[in-house]
């Protein structure tokens, strides 16, 4: 016969936590990937503010950017003077693709025009890195892989937050098996996203779960894969915005064997905190701080706590790590792990989450037909 479990104790009653030892931290593989011919030719288009982010990693990590374009040539020279003085400047897209020094180019233009440079640069042999989200729709963005692949080019994504050093470190130790499988990945941004007031992107459509929310869905697809079943978001106005789209947002997410929670307080004026926690099956791995580049992360397993010492920052070492790992799957023949292919699911996900918070509906993100192969759901539609 059994014995009756004993009463728990006060401190399992009030979910006390245990203290844990201090544990050595795991050495991981988090840094920006990099190549070992730094010589690839690299083209920017695009001249905007986020060029500069771009510019100064390529810069900080010795690559080779041989051209700057942008429409308003004076910006392309600013930056150039800026970074890169001895690159060429120009307002002339097709002389940049004549340019046999060019291998790459990278896409960093808004939406509207980027299909059109992307199936340019292709027809013209080159690789290409494309900002982040790098299409609209589902239907362009596979026409756009299948093209780049026909005609033996690559083409990946600039989904810089895979190669923040903290988010970075976290997915390595899922890949390396060191908690276990994931049953939980939970994300929780406060910050001030009101300076987009005269921007360009006070225009976007559903900006917080889509321009800026893509980071975080694609994120959470490469530490579950996959996985993802169905997901419910909402989003809603803070008092007192000023700023035209919506800054309130969040997404709960069922995937096989686990659960997921991204929750984005985007009219946060004062107290602004970024935390991550990726549960699993024989431990936790999480990250907290005031911002995207100020961050500390714990690894919980049986063995203690362990507290890696992590260098470098989101801006702007996750823009390197894009650039270095497409030029490093150009180096080896193989595909950059940021791959469009890839990101395809990334997408898909990120526009059920806005599906679901246009129509107030759970949505599936993947369905299956009788012979078991998988469907994505035809009717999520473009932003």
């Amino acid at each position: 016969m059994t014995e009756p479990k004993a009463e728990p104790s006060a401190d399992e009653y009030a979910l006390k936590a245990k203290a844990a030892p201090d544990a050595p931290a795991p050495e991981l593989p988090y840094l920006p990937p990099m190549p070992n011919d730094r010589s690839i030719g690299i083209a920017l288009v695009g001249a905007g503010r986020i060029s500069a982010a771009h510019l100064d990693a390529y810069r900080t990590h010795g690559l080779n950017v041989v051209s700057i374009c942008s429409r308003n040539l004076e910006h392309a020279r600013s930056r150039r003077d800026a970074f890169f003085p001895g690159c060429r400047a120009t307002d002339n897209f097709e002389e940049l693709l004549g340019d046999r020094r060019t291998e790459v180019i990278d896409i960093a233009t808004h939406p509207d025009v980027r299909v059109d440079l992307m199936r340019r640069a292709f027809a013209a042999g080159k690789h290409v890195l494309s900002q982040k989200p790098f299409v609209e729709d589902l239907a362009t963005g596979e026409m756009l892989v299948e093209e780049a692949e026909r005609r033996g080019v690559k083409l990946a994504v600039n989904q810089n937050g895979r190669w923040a050093p903290h988010l970075a470190y976290m997915r390595g130790a899922v890949a390396a098996g060191l908690i276990g499988e994931v049953v939980g990945v939970h994300v929780a941004i406060r910050w001030n996203h009101a300076w987009i007031a005269g921007t360009a992107f006070e225009a976007v459509e559903d900006l917080v779960l889509w321009d800026f929310g893509i980071h975080w869905f694609d994120f959470l697809a490469s530490v579950v894969g996959e996985r993802p079943l169905q997901v419910r978001a909402t989003v809603a106005r803070a008092a007192s915005q000023t700023v035209r789209p919506p800054l309130l947002a969040e997404a709960l997410v069922s995937f096989d064997g686990g659960q997921a929670s991204l929750v984005f307080d985007g009219a946060t004026r004062y107290g602004a905190s970024d935390a991550t926690a990726i549960v699993g099956t024989r431990g936790t791995i999480s990250s907290r701080g005031p911002d995207l580049g100020v961050q500390s992360v714990e690894l919980h397993t049986e063995a203690g706590v362990a507290r890696p010492e992590l260098r470098g920052t989101w801006f702007n070492d996750g823009f390197a790590g894009t650039m270095g790992e497409l030029l490093c799957a150009i180096e080896e023949g193989r595909e950059p792990l940021n791959s469009a292919r890839g990101n395809l699911f990334s997408l898909k996900f990120c526009l059920a989450a806005v599906k679901s918070s246009r129509t107030g509906e759970t949505v599936s993100v993947r369905r299956s037909d009788g012979d078991g192969a998988t469907l994505w759901a035809s009717d999520v539609q473009p932003v």
